[in-house]
């Protein structure tokens, strides 16, 4: 059996159970926490990730993905805290989150004469050696697109996690902007650098409706993720699980996974404004709500299962 790397070390790809594929512990802006301590409560932070990690565990979940990464506020030894007091696994990324320029640090740092990005040398030292000087090894590899689109520093992030990916084997997310179809510039990038499209998620495809689109996508050989579950601003809950149910009916379900994007705590946003905008945003509506809608839309528990448990042990196990 396969092996997959997790915070608590590597288990078998077999023992991951339903799985969600794209949650977040914490998002984070490390330089505010540090230069501004009152903002922070460690202890309390830490407590609070637990308890709704330990409530997700509750409902049947055995493992989430966190695709938490350099420009997201990714702390390891953090996480570590959080993933030794829950009962289930917790997957750790590698990766660069830009909508646009790379990180000044990166700007004059280039591919030397042997042309290997030093972007690609970083994410093989995660996944092959441990992150931040922890023997925890990511265990796939995440970047973005929005709608500014395929910028010159996109595009380099893109393709140093490309050379990753084939040095590795290790599994990509990319986070997407569905609204302005930017899922097929990430296609064509990854086949120009000869990635396994199969060992590919296509964040957030679920902000889509276009049956034409996501089967486009997925008949690239690409896993959409149906993640924003909960985001209904974006697009509203029942369009989000009539998609779903609309590509199971098609035959994709072997083609998805599902998520919510959520956080146990996202500094991105005031805490009491998250309520307010999209109060379903949590761990557990997939759960108490989306399960039970896609039932009555007349996907099978067997679809479930592939779309829960299948798919992301094929992801990860290659």
């Amino acid at each position: 059996m396969a092996l997959v790397e997790t915070v608590r070390g590597p288990v078998e790809v077999g023992s991951l159970g339903p799985t969600l594929m794209h949650e977040h512990v914490f998002v984070l802006n490390e330089e505010i926490r540090r230069n501004y301590p009152s903002y922070w409560d460690e202890d309390e932070r830490v407590a609070g990730a637990v308890a709704r990690l330990s409530a997700l565990a509750g409902r049947g979940c055995q493992t989430i993905v966190d695709p938490t990464v350099v420009g997201l506020g990714r702390d390891i030894g953090r996480i570590q805290q959080v993933a030794a007091l829950v009962p289930l696994n917790i997957i750790a990324a590698t990766g660069i989150y830009t909508y646009n320029e790379v990180p000044l640090y990166f700007k004059f740092r280039v591919p030397g004469p042997d042309g290997v990005d030093p972007m690609t040398a970083m994410f093989v030292s995660d996944i092959t050696e441990g992150i931040g000087g922890t023997p925890i090894k990511a265990a796939f590899l995440k970047c973005a697109i929005d709608d500014q689109g395929m910028t010159p520093g996109v595009e380099r992030v893109l393709r140093a996690v490309c050379r990753a990916h084939k040095e590795t084997g290790a599994p990509v997310t990319v986070h997407t902007h569905p609204h302005s179809g930017t899922g097929r510039e990430v296609v064509r990038v990854l086949r120009e650098e000869g990635a396994d499209l199969t060992r590919v998620v296509l964040g957030h495809s679920g902000d889509s409706t276009d049956l034409d689109y996501l089967t486009e996508l997925a008949d690239a050989g690409c896993l959409l993720g149906m993640d924003r579950f909960g985001l209904d601003l974006i697009t509203p809950f029942d369009d989000r699980v009539g998609t779903v149910a609309a590509l199971c009916e098609r035959g994709y379900a072997d083609r998805m996974v599902l998520s919510h994007d959520a956080s146990c705590y996202i500094d991105w946003f005031p805490p009491e404004a998250v309520t307010m905008f999209a109060p379903s945003w949590h761990f557990e509506h997939l759960f108490d709500d989306v399960l039970p809608a896609l039932t009555e839309r007349g996907v099978s528990q067997e679809q479930i299962d592939t779309m829960l448990v299948d798919n992301p042990r094929r992801y990860f196990a290659g």
